[in-house]
Protein backbone atom coordinates (compact mmCIF):
# COMPACT_ATOMS: atom_id res chain seq x y z
CA UNK A 1 0.00 0.00 0.00
CA UNK A 2 2.93 2.14 -0.83
CA UNK A 3 1.99 5.57 -2.25
CA UNK A 4 2.15 4.55 -6.38
CA UNK A 5 -0.31 1.74 -5.18
CA UNK A 6 -3.08 3.33 -2.74
CA UNK A 7 -2.53 6.68 -3.38
CA UNK A 8 -0.86 7.95 -6.64
CA UNK A 9 1.18 11.49 -6.64
CA UNK A 10 0.09 13.52 -9.67
CA UNK A 11 1.80 13.21 -12.25
CA UNK A 12 2.44 14.44 -16.34
CA UNK A 13 1.17 11.07 -17.27
CA UNK A 14 -1.72 11.33 -14.78
CA UNK A 15 -3.17 14.99 -15.19
CA UNK A 16 -4.48 14.81 -19.32
CA UNK A 17 -5.83 17.96 -20.72
CA UNK A 18 -9.20 18.02 -22.38
CA UNK A 19 -11.37 19.63 -25.33
CA UNK A 20 -13.80 22.30 -24.55
CA UNK A 21 -16.80 19.85 -25.38
CA UNK A 22 -17.16 18.56 -22.51
CA UNK A 23 -19.04 15.47 -23.82
CA UNK A 24 -16.10 14.64 -25.10
CA UNK A 25 -13.67 13.20 -21.94
CA UNK A 26 -11.27 11.12 -24.29
CA UNK A 27 -7.48 12.62 -23.23
CA UNK A 28 -5.92 14.64 -25.84
CA UNK A 29 -2.29 14.55 -24.69
CA UNK A 30 -0.29 15.26 -21.16
CA UNK A 31 0.11 18.17 -19.42
CA UNK A 32 2.56 19.22 -16.63
CA UNK A 33 2.39 19.97 -12.78
CA UNK A 34 5.20 22.14 -12.36
CA UNK A 35 3.35 25.37 -13.12
CA UNK A 36 -0.13 24.45 -12.76
CA UNK A 37 -3.54 26.73 -11.68
CA UNK A 38 -1.95 29.87 -13.26
CA UNK A 39 -5.22 30.12 -15.82
CA UNK A 40 -8.48 29.71 -15.79
CA UNK A 41 -8.20 26.89 -18.40
CA UNK A 42 -5.69 25.00 -16.39
CA UNK A 43 -8.39 24.53 -13.68
CA UNK A 44 -10.09 23.68 -16.57
CA UNK A 45 -8.06 20.98 -17.47
CA UNK A 46 -6.95 19.46 -14.42
CA UNK A 47 -10.57 19.05 -13.53
CA UNK A 48 -11.47 17.25 -16.59
CA UNK A 49 -8.55 14.54 -16.29
CA UNK A 50 -10.67 13.73 -12.47
CA UNK A 51 -14.14 12.89 -14.98
CA UNK A 52 -12.15 11.25 -17.76
CA UNK A 53 -11.51 8.26 -16.17
CA UNK A 54 -14.78 7.69 -14.08
CA UNK A 55 -15.84 7.56 -17.78
CA UNK A 56 -13.76 5.31 -18.94
CA UNK A 57 -13.97 1.12 -18.55
CA UNK A 58 -12.18 0.48 -15.66
CA UNK A 59 -15.16 1.90 -13.68
CA UNK A 60 -18.82 3.17 -15.24
CA UNK A 61 -18.04 1.70 -19.08
CA UNK A 62 -18.28 -1.80 -17.69
CA UNK A 63 -15.92 -3.15 -14.46
CA UNK A 64 -18.04 -2.03 -12.09
CA UNK A 65 -21.18 -3.98 -13.82
CA UNK A 66 -19.03 -7.36 -13.26
CA UNK A 67 -19.94 -7.34 -9.40
CA UNK A 68 -24.36 -8.15 -10.06
CA UNK A 69 -23.34 -11.38 -11.25
CA UNK A 70 -23.69 -12.52 -7.83
CA UNK A 71 -27.05 -10.99 -7.89
CA UNK A 72 -29.78 -12.38 -9.84
CA UNK A 73 -31.02 -9.94 -12.37
CA UNK A 74 -28.17 -10.25 -15.29
CA UNK A 75 -26.25 -13.41 -16.51
CA UNK A 76 -23.40 -13.17 -18.28
CA UNK A 77 -22.91 -13.77 -21.87
CA UNK A 78 -19.64 -15.15 -22.49
CA UNK A 79 -17.53 -17.20 -20.18
CA UNK A 80 -15.05 -15.34 -17.90
CA UNK A 81 -11.67 -15.82 -16.01
CA UNK A 82 -13.37 -14.67 -12.57
CA UNK A 83 -16.39 -16.46 -11.96
CA UNK A 84 -16.14 -15.93 -8.01
CA UNK A 85 -17.38 -12.82 -8.41
CA UNK A 86 -21.08 -14.13 -9.80
CA UNK A 87 -20.18 -17.02 -7.13
CA UNK A 88 -19.26 -14.81 -4.35
CA UNK A 89 -16.65 -16.69 -3.55
CA UNK A 90 -14.17 -13.43 -3.55
CA UNK A 91 -10.23 -13.27 -3.30
CA UNK A 92 -9.99 -9.78 -3.93
CA UNK A 93 -7.43 -10.06 -6.93
CA UNK A 94 -10.12 -10.64 -9.56
CA UNK A 95 -9.29 -8.20 -12.36
CA UNK A 96 -12.39 -5.58 -12.19
CA UNK A 97 -12.82 -5.61 -8.23
CA UNK A 98 -8.95 -5.03 -8.15
CA UNK A 99 -8.84 -2.66 -10.98
CA UNK A 100 -11.43 -0.30 -9.79
CA UNK A 101 -10.00 -0.39 -6.19
CA UNK A 102 -7.03 0.75 -8.06
CA UNK A 103 -8.80 3.33 -10.23
CA UNK A 104 -10.50 4.71 -7.24
CA UNK A 105 -7.67 5.77 -5.48
CA UNK A 106 -5.98 6.94 -8.22
CA UNK A 107 -8.95 9.23 -8.60
CA UNK A 108 -8.65 10.49 -4.95
CA UNK A 109 -5.19 11.04 -5.59
CA UNK A 110 -6.09 13.69 -8.50
CA UNK A 111 -8.42 15.42 -6.38
CA UNK A 112 -6.45 15.90 -3.30
CA UNK A 113 -3.79 17.31 -5.64
CA UNK A 114 -6.27 19.50 -7.76
CA UNK A 115 -8.30 20.69 -3.99
CA UNK A 116 -4.67 21.23 -1.79
CA UNK A 117 -3.34 23.76 -4.73
CA UNK A 118 -6.24 25.76 -5.34
CA UNK A 119 -6.70 25.98 -1.27
CA UNK A 120 -3.22 27.18 -0.68
CA UNK A 121 -3.81 29.44 -4.08
CA UNK A 122 -6.72 30.81 -2.56
CA UNK A 123 -4.60 31.61 0.72
CA UNK A 124 -3.25 34.51 -1.53
CA UNK A 125 -5.37 35.75 -3.59
CA UNK A 126 -8.94 35.41 -4.28
CA UNK A 127 -10.18 32.41 -7.00
CA UNK A 128 -11.68 33.51 -10.27
CA UNK A 129 -15.26 32.03 -10.75
CA UNK A 130 -13.67 29.10 -13.18
CA UNK A 131 -11.68 28.19 -10.52
CA UNK A 132 -13.89 28.36 -7.64
CA UNK A 133 -15.89 25.91 -9.26
CA UNK A 134 -13.24 23.48 -10.01
CA UNK A 135 -12.64 23.13 -6.18
CA UNK A 136 -15.78 22.35 -5.96
CA UNK A 137 -15.68 20.03 -8.57
CA UNK A 138 -12.86 18.19 -6.77
CA UNK A 139 -14.42 18.25 -4.05
CA UNK A 140 -17.21 15.85 -5.44
CA UNK A 141 -15.05 14.27 -7.60
CA UNK A 142 -12.87 13.16 -4.22
CA UNK A 143 -15.99 12.18 -2.50
CA UNK A 144 -17.57 10.15 -5.42
CA UNK A 145 -14.55 7.86 -5.06
CA UNK A 146 -14.29 7.29 -1.86
CA UNK A 147 -17.83 6.74 -1.73
CA UNK A 148 -17.95 3.67 -4.30
CA UNK A 149 -14.39 2.58 -2.21
CA UNK A 150 -15.83 2.45 1.19
CA UNK A 151 -19.39 0.93 0.99
CA UNK A 152 -18.00 -1.53 -0.57
CA UNK A 153 -14.86 -2.29 1.51
CA UNK A 154 -15.83 -0.49 4.64
CA UNK A 155 -17.37 -1.85 7.78
CA UNK A 156 -18.93 -0.54 11.02
CA UNK A 157 -15.75 -1.88 13.00
CA UNK A 158 -13.15 -1.31 10.40
CA UNK A 159 -13.54 1.26 7.39
CA UNK A 160 -11.36 1.92 4.25
CA UNK A 161 -8.22 4.18 3.61
CA UNK A 162 -8.28 7.76 3.38
CA UNK A 163 -6.29 10.97 3.59
CA UNK A 164 -7.10 14.54 2.52
CA UNK A 165 -3.73 16.28 1.51
CA UNK A 166 -4.77 19.73 3.14
CA UNK A 167 -4.95 18.31 6.54
CA UNK A 168 -0.82 18.42 6.37
CA UNK A 169 0.86 21.72 6.94
CA UNK A 170 3.23 22.51 3.68
CA UNK A 171 2.59 19.99 1.87
CA UNK A 172 1.40 15.75 1.53
CA UNK A 173 3.81 13.76 3.20
CA UNK A 174 3.51 10.77 0.79
CA UNK A 175 2.74 8.08 4.42
CA UNK A 176 0.21 5.60 3.73
CA UNK A 177 -3.30 6.69 4.18
CA UNK A 178 -4.64 5.88 7.41
CA UNK A 179 -7.36 2.98 7.70
CA UNK A 180 -10.29 4.82 9.16
CA UNK A 181 -11.44 3.06 12.53
CA UNK A 182 -14.93 2.65 10.76
CA UNK A 183 -17.20 3.27 7.90
CA UNK A 184 -18.66 5.61 9.22
CA UNK A 185 -15.93 7.71 9.95
CA UNK A 186 -15.66 7.65 6.20
CA UNK A 187 -19.19 8.04 5.29
CA UNK A 188 -18.74 11.65 7.94
CA UNK A 189 -15.81 12.60 5.78
CA UNK A 190 -17.61 12.15 2.33
CA UNK A 191 -20.38 14.35 4.24
CA UNK A 192 -17.59 16.77 4.48
CA UNK A 193 -16.68 16.85 0.89
CA UNK A 194 -20.10 16.64 -0.44
CA UNK A 195 -20.74 20.13 1.94
CA UNK A 196 -17.54 21.46 0.77
CA UNK A 197 -18.73 21.03 -2.94
CA UNK A 198 -22.18 22.27 -2.72
CA UNK A 199 -20.39 25.62 -1.16
CA UNK A 200 -18.34 26.00 -4.10
CA UNK A 201 -20.08 24.54 -7.10
CA UNK A 202 -23.15 26.41 -8.65
CA UNK A 203 -26.25 25.03 -9.78
CA UNK A 204 -27.19 23.23 -12.76
CA UNK A 205 -29.08 25.76 -14.00
CA UNK A 206 -26.35 28.11 -14.05
CA UNK A 207 -24.25 25.63 -16.39
CA UNK A 208 -24.04 26.86 -20.22
CA UNK A 209 -24.65 24.13 -23.15
CA UNK A 210 -21.06 23.54 -23.06
CA UNK A 211 -21.03 22.76 -19.59
CA UNK A 212 -24.00 21.06 -18.69
CA UNK A 213 -22.74 17.20 -17.41
CA UNK A 214 -20.00 18.83 -15.25
CA UNK A 215 -20.75 18.40 -10.49
CA UNK A 216 -23.47 20.70 -9.25
CA UNK A 217 -25.31 21.40 -5.73
CA UNK A 218 -27.89 18.99 -6.69
CA UNK A 219 -25.87 15.91 -7.75
CA UNK A 220 -24.10 16.91 -4.31
CA UNK A 221 -27.03 16.62 -2.08
CA UNK A 222 -27.89 13.40 -4.34
CA UNK A 223 -24.16 11.81 -3.36
CA UNK A 224 -25.43 12.62 0.43
CA UNK A 225 -28.55 10.94 0.46
CA UNK A 226 -26.92 7.57 -0.74
CA UNK A 227 -24.46 7.97 1.60
CA UNK A 228 -26.88 8.31 4.83
CA UNK A 229 -28.73 5.60 2.75
CA UNK A 230 -25.82 3.17 3.40
CA UNK A 231 -25.00 5.34 6.73
CA UNK A 232 -28.24 3.81 8.19
CA UNK A 233 -26.99 0.18 7.98
CA UNK A 234 -25.07 0.95 10.96
CA UNK A 235 -26.81 3.84 12.52
CA UNK A 236 -30.41 3.98 11.27
CA UNK A 237 -31.20 7.51 12.48
CA UNK A 238 -29.58 8.56 9.42
CA UNK A 239 -32.74 7.75 7.45
CA UNK A 240 -33.95 10.85 8.94
CA UNK A 241 -31.29 12.94 6.75
CA UNK A 242 -32.46 11.07 3.90
CA UNK A 243 -36.03 12.12 3.78
CA UNK A 244 -34.81 15.85 5.00
CA UNK A 245 -32.43 15.63 1.35
CA UNK A 246 -34.51 14.53 -0.61
CA UNK A 247 -37.23 16.87 0.27
CA UNK A 248 -34.30 19.53 0.05
CA UNK A 249 -34.05 18.30 -3.67
CA UNK A 250 -37.55 18.71 -4.29
CA UNK A 251 -38.22 22.12 -3.04
CA UNK A 252 -34.63 23.60 -3.13
CA UNK A 253 -33.54 22.32 -6.31
CA UNK A 254 -37.04 21.52 -8.43
CA UNK A 255 -36.05 18.07 -8.91
CA UNK A 256 -38.64 15.13 -9.82
CA UNK A 257 -39.88 12.21 -11.96
CA UNK A 258 -39.49 12.60 -15.66
CA UNK A 259 -43.10 12.56 -17.84
CA UNK A 260 -42.12 9.72 -19.34
CA UNK A 261 -39.84 6.41 -18.73
CA UNK A 262 -38.64 6.53 -22.00
CA UNK A 263 -37.55 10.05 -21.41
CA UNK A 264 -34.39 8.91 -19.19
CA UNK A 265 -33.12 6.47 -21.86
CA UNK A 266 -33.39 9.16 -25.18
CA UNK A 267 -30.49 10.00 -28.10
CA UNK A 268 -32.47 13.26 -28.19
CA UNK A 269 -30.14 15.85 -26.88
CA UNK A 270 -33.11 17.71 -25.67
CA UNK A 271 -34.66 15.19 -23.58
CA UNK A 272 -31.17 14.79 -21.15
CA UNK A 273 -31.49 17.41 -18.58
CA UNK A 274 -35.10 16.72 -17.85
CA UNK A 275 -36.03 17.49 -14.01
CA UNK A 276 -35.40 13.81 -13.01
CA UNK A 277 -31.61 14.55 -13.84
CA UNK A 278 -29.31 14.45 -10.95
CA UNK A 279 -25.74 12.93 -11.78
CA UNK A 280 -25.16 11.08 -15.32
CA UNK A 281 -22.10 10.39 -17.99
CA UNK A 282 -23.43 12.94 -21.00
CA UNK A 283 -22.41 10.95 -23.71
CA UNK A 284 -22.44 12.39 -27.72
CA UNK A 285 -21.78 9.48 -29.80
CA UNK A 286 -20.02 10.45 -32.62
CA UNK A 287 -16.92 10.21 -33.35
CA UNK A 288 -15.46 11.06 -30.67
CA UNK A 289 -16.48 8.45 -28.25
CA UNK A 290 -17.88 10.71 -25.48
CA UNK A 291 -19.70 8.96 -23.05
CA UNK A 292 -19.66 4.81 -20.98
CA UNK A 293 -19.28 2.33 -23.38
CA UNK A 294 -22.11 0.00 -21.51
CA UNK A 295 -24.97 0.30 -23.80
CA UNK A 296 -22.20 -1.69 -26.79
CA UNK A 297 -21.15 -3.83 -23.77
CA UNK A 298 -24.71 -5.06 -24.21
CA UNK A 299 -25.62 -5.34 -26.73
CA UNK A 300 -25.71 -8.32 -29.23
CA UNK A 301 -22.10 -9.41 -29.96
CA UNK A 302 -21.20 -8.07 -33.24
CA UNK A 303 -24.68 -6.53 -33.45
CA UNK A 304 -26.00 -9.23 -35.81
CA UNK A 305 -23.75 -8.74 -38.44
CA UNK A 306 -24.68 -4.61 -38.13
CA UNK A 307 -22.49 -3.25 -35.43
CA UNK A 308 -19.65 -4.14 -32.79
CA UNK A 309 -22.05 -5.16 -29.78
CA UNK A 310 -20.04 -6.90 -27.27
CA UNK A 311 -22.85 -9.09 -25.85
CA UNK A 312 -21.20 -9.28 -21.96
CA UNK A 313 -24.60 -8.65 -19.73
CA UNK A 314 -27.95 -9.95 -20.47
CA UNK A 315 -31.24 -9.77 -18.51
CA UNK A 316 -32.17 -12.85 -17.10
CA UNK A 317 -35.61 -14.80 -16.34
CA UNK A 318 -35.49 -13.51 -12.59
CA UNK A 319 -35.79 -9.89 -13.44
CA UNK A 320 -38.02 -10.63 -16.33
CA UNK A 321 -40.55 -12.52 -14.37
CA UNK A 322 -40.00 -9.65 -11.68
CA UNK A 323 -41.24 -7.26 -13.75
CA UNK A 324 -44.15 -8.97 -15.69
CA UNK A 325 -45.64 -9.11 -12.29
CA UNK A 326 -46.84 -5.53 -13.27
CA UNK A 327 -48.18 -6.91 -16.44
CA UNK A 328 -46.72 -8.40 -19.60
CA UNK A 329 -45.86 -5.38 -22.02
CA UNK A 330 -45.89 -2.79 -19.04
CA UNK A 331 -43.53 0.39 -19.58
CA UNK A 332 -40.69 -0.66 -17.82
CA UNK A 333 -40.42 -4.30 -18.60
CA UNK A 334 -40.63 -3.05 -22.72
CA UNK A 335 -38.24 -0.16 -22.37
CA UNK A 336 -35.96 -2.21 -19.81
CA UNK A 337 -36.10 -5.61 -21.76
CA UNK A 338 -36.15 -7.55 -25.28
CA UNK A 339 -37.19 -10.92 -25.26
CA UNK A 340 -37.81 -13.17 -28.29
CA UNK A 341 -40.04 -12.00 -31.06
CA UNK A 342 -40.36 -8.71 -29.38
CA UNK A 343 -39.72 -5.69 -32.21
CA UNK A 344 -37.39 -3.23 -32.04
CA UNK A 345 -35.59 -0.46 -33.96
CA UNK A 346 -31.85 -1.32 -35.07
CA UNK A 347 -30.30 1.03 -37.62
CA UNK A 348 -33.42 1.93 -39.44
CA UNK A 349 -35.20 -1.47 -39.47
CA UNK A 350 -37.81 -2.76 -37.72
CA UNK A 351 -36.60 -6.29 -36.38
CA UNK A 352 -38.00 -9.00 -34.15
CA UNK A 353 -35.76 -9.57 -31.12
CA UNK A 354 -33.43 -12.95 -30.75
CA UNK A 355 -29.78 -13.93 -29.71
CA UNK A 356 -27.59 -16.03 -32.31
CA UNK A 357 -24.21 -15.51 -30.20
CA UNK A 358 -22.16 -16.54 -27.18
CA UNK A 359 -24.45 -17.74 -24.25
CA UNK A 360 -28.10 -17.94 -24.45
CA UNK A 361 -30.32 -16.41 -21.84
CA UNK A 362 -33.53 -15.25 -23.83
CA UNK A 363 -33.24 -11.69 -23.36
CA UNK A 364 -31.00 -8.43 -23.95
CA UNK A 365 -30.83 -4.91 -22.02
CA UNK A 366 -33.29 -2.40 -24.03
CA UNK A 367 -32.63 0.36 -21.77
CA UNK A 368 -29.99 2.04 -23.47
CA UNK A 369 -30.77 1.07 -27.35
CA UNK A 370 -32.57 4.58 -28.30
CA UNK A 371 -29.30 5.80 -30.12
CA UNK A 372 -29.14 2.40 -32.25
CA UNK A 373 -32.56 2.47 -34.02
CA UNK A 374 -31.88 5.37 -36.23
CA UNK A 375 -30.77 4.78 -39.71
CA UNK A 376 -26.82 5.30 -40.18
CA UNK A 377 -26.95 5.96 -36.91
CA UNK A 378 -23.01 6.13 -36.84
CA UNK A 379 -22.02 8.67 -39.81
CA UNK A 380 -25.44 10.52 -38.75
CA UNK A 381 -23.62 11.26 -34.76
CA UNK A 382 -25.87 8.29 -32.52
CA UNK A 383 -23.49 5.90 -32.11
CA UNK A 384 -19.54 5.87 -31.90
CA UNK A 385 -18.44 5.26 -35.54
CA UNK A 386 -15.37 2.91 -33.66
CA UNK A 387 -16.62 -0.05 -33.09
CA UNK A 388 -14.14 -1.16 -30.26
CA UNK A 389 -15.36 1.99 -28.51
CA UNK A 390 -19.33 1.37 -28.37
CA UNK A 391 -20.24 4.65 -26.81
CA UNK A 392 -23.89 6.41 -28.11
CA UNK A 393 -25.67 9.15 -27.44
CA UNK A 394 -27.68 9.00 -24.12
CA UNK A 395 -27.59 11.10 -21.18
CA UNK A 396 -25.76 7.72 -18.98
CA UNK A 397 -27.75 7.81 -15.24
CA UNK A 398 -25.48 7.50 -12.27
CA UNK A 399 -28.13 8.79 -9.72
CA UNK A 400 -31.81 10.31 -11.09
CA UNK A 401 -34.29 11.24 -8.51
CA UNK A 402 -36.57 8.25 -9.12
CA UNK A 403 -33.85 6.70 -6.89
CA UNK A 404 -34.06 9.57 -4.78
CA UNK A 405 -37.56 8.75 -3.95
CA UNK A 406 -37.18 4.95 -3.26
CA UNK A 407 -34.41 6.18 -1.01
CA UNK A 408 -37.08 8.25 0.78
CA UNK A 409 -39.85 5.34 0.71
CA UNK A 410 -37.54 2.97 2.28
CA UNK A 411 -36.87 5.69 4.87
CA UNK A 412 -40.38 6.23 5.37
CA UNK A 413 -40.74 2.79 5.72
CA UNK A 414 -38.08 2.27 8.07
CA UNK A 415 -39.24 5.11 10.05
CA UNK A 416 -42.71 3.85 10.69
CA UNK A 417 -44.59 6.09 7.81
CA UNK A 418 -45.66 3.57 5.22
CA UNK A 419 -48.18 6.08 4.58
CA UNK A 420 -45.37 8.56 2.81
CA UNK A 421 -44.02 5.60 1.11
CA UNK A 422 -46.54 4.76 -0.14
CA UNK A 423 -47.30 7.99 -1.70
CA UNK A 424 -43.30 7.93 -3.26
CA UNK A 425 -43.82 4.53 -4.80
CA UNK A 426 -47.00 5.24 -6.38
CA UNK A 427 -45.55 8.17 -7.99
CA UNK A 428 -43.16 5.74 -9.78
CA UNK A 429 -45.33 3.25 -10.70
CA UNK A 430 -47.92 6.27 -11.89
CA UNK A 431 -44.91 7.34 -14.03
CA UNK A 432 -44.90 4.20 -15.55
CA UNK A 433 -48.70 3.71 -16.39
CA UNK A 434 -48.65 0.99 -13.72
CA UNK A 435 -51.88 0.51 -11.09
CA UNK A 436 -51.45 1.90 -7.68
CA UNK A 437 -50.37 -0.32 -5.02
CA UNK A 438 -53.41 -2.63 -3.62
CA UNK A 439 -52.51 -1.05 -0.19
CA UNK A 440 -50.41 0.28 2.06
CA UNK A 441 -46.43 0.38 0.96
CA UNK A 442 -44.44 -2.72 2.58
CA UNK A 443 -40.79 -3.25 2.66
CA UNK A 444 -41.36 -6.27 -0.15
CA UNK A 445 -43.19 -3.52 -2.61
CA UNK A 446 -40.03 -1.60 -1.59
CA UNK A 447 -37.97 -4.30 -2.94
CA UNK A 448 -40.11 -4.98 -6.54
CA UNK A 449 -40.51 -1.23 -7.04
CA UNK A 450 -36.39 -0.68 -6.41
CA UNK A 451 -35.31 -3.74 -8.17
CA UNK A 452 -37.62 -3.11 -11.43
CA UNK A 453 -37.21 0.72 -11.75
CA UNK A 454 -33.73 0.97 -11.50
CA UNK A 455 -32.84 -2.40 -13.31
CA UNK A 456 -29.22 -2.87 -15.22
CA UNK A 457 -28.38 0.97 -13.69
CA UNK A 458 -25.06 1.53 -12.07
CA UNK A 459 -27.05 2.03 -8.56
CA UNK A 460 -25.92 -1.63 -7.27
CA UNK A 461 -28.57 -3.47 -6.71
CA UNK A 462 -26.14 -6.31 -5.28
CA UNK A 463 -25.64 -4.30 -2.41
CA UNK A 464 -28.95 -3.77 -1.71
CA UNK A 465 -29.48 -7.20 -1.40
CA UNK A 466 -26.22 -6.87 1.28
CA UNK A 467 -27.38 -3.97 3.47
CA UNK A 468 -30.94 -5.57 3.26
CA UNK A 469 -29.58 -8.83 4.61
CA UNK A 470 -28.96 -6.66 7.46
CA UNK A 471 -31.82 -5.28 8.10
CA UNK A 472 -34.45 -5.29 11.58
CA UNK A 473 -37.29 -5.65 8.84
CA UNK A 474 -37.61 -9.55 8.43
CA UNK A 475 -39.22 -9.55 5.17
CA UNK A 476 -36.81 -7.66 3.52
CA UNK A 477 -34.22 -9.40 4.97
CA UNK A 478 -35.90 -13.01 3.75
CA UNK A 479 -36.57 -11.42 0.29
CA UNK A 480 -32.33 -10.74 0.16
CA UNK A 481 -31.64 -13.84 1.32
CA UNK A 482 -33.32 -15.69 -1.19
CA UNK A 483 -31.98 -13.79 -4.06
CA UNK A 484 -28.27 -13.77 -2.38
CA UNK A 485 -28.35 -17.65 -2.18
CA UNK A 486 -30.12 -18.11 -5.66
CA UNK A 487 -28.59 -18.93 -9.03
CA UNK A 488 -29.97 -16.44 -11.87
CA UNK A 489 -32.41 -18.32 -14.27
CA UNK A 490 -32.41 -18.25 -18.07
CA UNK A 491 -34.58 -18.74 -21.11
CA UNK A 492 -33.10 -21.51 -24.03
CA UNK A 493 -34.78 -21.87 -27.10
CA UNK A 494 -35.50 -24.88 -29.54
CA UNK A 495 -33.88 -22.79 -32.02
CA UNK A 496 -32.05 -19.52 -31.29
CA UNK A 497 -32.39 -18.13 -34.53
CA UNK A 498 -36.34 -18.42 -34.50
CA UNK A 499 -38.33 -15.72 -32.38
CA UNK A 500 -41.49 -17.82 -32.22
CA UNK A 501 -39.73 -21.27 -31.47
CA UNK A 502 -40.51 -22.80 -27.99
CA UNK A 503 -38.09 -22.23 -24.68
CA UNK A 504 -37.54 -24.07 -21.50
CA UNK A 505 -36.46 -21.96 -17.96
CA UNK A 506 -33.63 -23.09 -16.10
CA UNK A 507 -30.88 -22.39 -13.98
CA UNK A 508 -27.87 -20.43 -15.59
CA UNK A 509 -25.32 -23.31 -15.80
CA UNK A 510 -22.44 -21.04 -16.62
CA UNK A 511 -22.44 -20.29 -13.14
CA UNK A 512 -20.26 -23.41 -11.01
CA UNK A 513 -22.28 -23.17 -6.82
CA UNK A 514 -22.73 -20.05 -5.08
CA UNK A 515 -21.54 -19.51 -1.81
CA UNK A 516 -23.88 -20.09 1.17
CA UNK A 517 -24.17 -16.25 1.96
CA UNK A 518 -23.46 -14.47 5.48
CA UNK A 519 -22.42 -10.85 6.59
CA UNK A 520 -18.01 -11.36 5.72
CA UNK A 521 -19.24 -10.78 2.50
CA UNK A 522 -21.04 -7.77 2.09
CA UNK A 523 -17.76 -6.31 1.11
CA UNK A 524 -15.07 -7.17 -0.70
CA UNK A 525 -11.35 -8.43 0.44
CA UNK A 526 -9.01 -6.12 -0.07
CA UNK A 527 -6.50 -7.22 -2.93
CA UNK A 528 -3.81 -8.67 -1.76
CA UNK A 529 -0.70 -6.66 -3.21
CA UNK A 530 -2.10 -4.06 -1.13
CA UNK A 531 -1.86 -6.04 1.88
CA UNK A 532 1.38 -7.23 1.19
CA UNK A 533 2.66 -3.76 0.43
CA UNK A 534 0.84 -2.07 3.49
CA UNK A 535 3.21 -3.36 5.80
CA UNK A 536 0.43 -4.26 8.48
CA UNK A 537 -1.21 -1.07 8.01
CA UNK A 538 -4.43 -2.31 5.79
CA UNK A 539 -5.91 -5.07 8.04
CA UNK A 540 -7.81 -7.29 5.57
CA UNK A 541 -11.54 -7.56 6.42
CA UNK A 542 -12.89 -10.35 8.93
CA UNK A 543 -13.69 -13.83 7.15
CA UNK A 544 -11.49 -13.68 4.15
Amino acid sequence: MKKNILLVALSAGLLTSACSDFLDVQPEGDATTTTYFTSDQQAIDAVDALYERFHQEAIYGRELFWEQGGACDVVWGKTRSYPTLATLKYTGDESPIRGVFDQLYKQMARANWVISQLLNKQKGTELSAVEKRSLGEAYFVRGWAHFLVAYRYGLDKQGVPFVRYEDFEGAYNNSIPPQQKSVMDNYQLIIEDMDNAIANLPRFEEYDADNRGRAHKAAAVAFKVKTYAYWATWDATKWQNVISLVNELESTYGRGLADAYAELFSSDFADFWNKEYLWTIPGNGGSTGGGSEFPGVILENKGWGKYNGWGQNKPSYDIYEEMAKDGEGNDRLLRSILEYGQEFEFLGETRKFYSSSDIESGFMINKYMDAFKHEDAANNGYINTNGDWPTTRVNFPIIRFAEMLLFRAEAYLMTGQADKATIDLNNLRRRSNLAALPGTATMADLYHERRCELAFEFTDHLFDLKRWHRSSDATIKELAKKELNAHPRARHYADRTDPESTFTVGDYEDYPDKASYDDHLMVFPYPSVQITKSNGQLKQNPGY
